[in-house]
């Protein structure tokens, strides 16, 4: 049985409309039903509610002054930190047109007044069950980045590296013209690619010498292990390949699976790129860090020896050699030395 077969969905509702009696008869039918809601009389006061209150469900209504209901929604929709915020539009238009413009600027429903209270419950208790099933989501995968950050706090060479893997391989995959599926499946690896290293001892994971092949062998399982801990997730799905096979190298002298060429999956080959250019760039105990240009010539070696897709660290290189992301240039001088 689902953990949300009788679950009765409770929180905070922004109720923003400029009739005082409208927003006093949803307020009063809310209330009643257990939800605790806020009020507000034009656009620009529901986005100061948003701001002061944690909303779990917004309802309102089309024509106000100050803001629309429309230009609330879109900026609702358009925020990193509310968009997964349930919009309900309550309006006595009907004409398509409205429809449309409500949809595109990101509405969960609609309602046309007068409002059957009986509809507005079920409708709004649907949603408050989707945002919940969302926020347990949200929740999961905020553990697995912060574990991902946890085990990369443990060595201080590695500091950042999460979040440059993100950023770099976005980048690089936005100029491969990856779909945002891919880009966003791509800036989660980043985070999580390592997180199998849970698994790896510290005597392990944080030797300044050569390992040892038995110490090897055990560091070489950390990429299944990731894959074994981010698999629950369903959001995680384009995710899985690229922690899975990060490690693996064009001429199948990788690990865990020893792909070759194509069969390793193409995500998983554009994180590798800028995952071994960030560890080139980057102090370890038994290294300076490169410059980019030491890096790319480096990187060119290896491409030369079977082991990184040699088309996507074209792109890669051309990419830093442009200048296009001084990020990329981990703060060195401007352009590539040479």
């Amino acid at each position: 049985m689902s953990l949300l077969s009788n679950y009765s969905p409770t929180g905070t509702i922004l109720v923003a409309d400029d009739h005082l009696a409208n927003r006093e008869l949803l307020e009063e039918l809310l209330s009643a039903q257990g939800f605790k809601v806020v009020t507000a009389c034009d656009g620009i006061a529901a986005l100061q509610q948003i701001k002061q209150e944690s909303i779990d469900l917004a309802i309102l209504d089309v024509m106000m002054p100050h803001l629309t209901g429309f230009e609330v929604c879109e900026r609702i929709k358009a925020n990193p930190d509310t968009y997964l915020i349930p919009v309900i539009f309550i309006t006595a238009l009907s004409d398509k047109q409205d429809r449309l413009e409500g949809i595109t600027a990101g509405a969960d429903d609609f309602l046309t007044r007068p409002v059957d209270s009986t509809e507005l419950l079920a409708r709004v208790r649907s949603l408050l069950k989707l945002k919940y099933r969302t926020d347990e989501l949200e929740r999961a995968e905020t553990v697995l980045f912060s574990l991902a950050r946890s085990i990369e706090g443990k060595d201080p060479y590695t500091h950042g590296h999460c979040e440059r893997l993100a950023d770099y391989s976005a980048t690089l995959g936005e100029r491969l013209g990856l779909p945002e599926d891919q880009l966003t499946a791509l800036r989660r690896a980043g985070i999580v690619h390592d997180i199998g290293k849970i698994a790896v001892p510290d005597a392990i994971l944080l030797k300044p010498s050569k390992l040892t092949p038995e110490e090897w062998k055990i560091m070489q399982e950390h990429p299944v292990a990731g894959e074994r801990i981010c698999a629950p997730l369903k959001s995680f799905r384009l995710v899985l390949p690229i922690i899975r096979h990060h490690h693996e190298k064009f001429d199948g002298s990788g690990y865990p699976d020893k792909l070759s060429g194509e069969n390793i999956p193409f995500t998983a080959r554009v994180l590798q790129i800028v995952d071994v250019y960030d560890a080139l760039t980057t102090e370890r105990p038994y290294k300076p860090a490169f410059s980019p240009f030491d890096a790319l010539r480096t990187m060119k070696e290896e491409v030369a020896k079977g082991w990184w897709d040699p088309k996507i660290f074209a792109e890669f290189e051309q990419l830093i050699q442009t200048g296009k992301r001084k990020v990329l240039s981990r703060g060195a001088a401007a352009g590539v030395e040479g």
